[in-house]
């Protein structure tokens, strides 16, 4: 399997980010964050997560207060 094309979890996405758990369930609620609801679980695509950070350091715009 590619490794580009993984799906994460909740967990995994936090450790890949690293930040807390209960940021990603508030980004992914809002929105912020590109994310699939799965039933009652959340999945996101590393490569779309990868993009996703690409774009917000090119536009300047982080997840947190600074």
């Amino acid at each position: 399997m590619d490794p580009s094309n993984a799906v994460l979890t909740i967990g995994e996405l936090a450790d890949y980010l690293k930040i807390p758990k209960s940021t990603v369930y508030k980004l992914a609620q809002q929105g912020k964050i590109p994310g699939q609801k799965i039933g009652r679980h959340w999945r996101f695509s590393k490569q779309a997560i990868d993009q996703w950070l690409e774009q917000t350091h090119k536009l300047g715009k982080g997840t947190g207060r600074r």
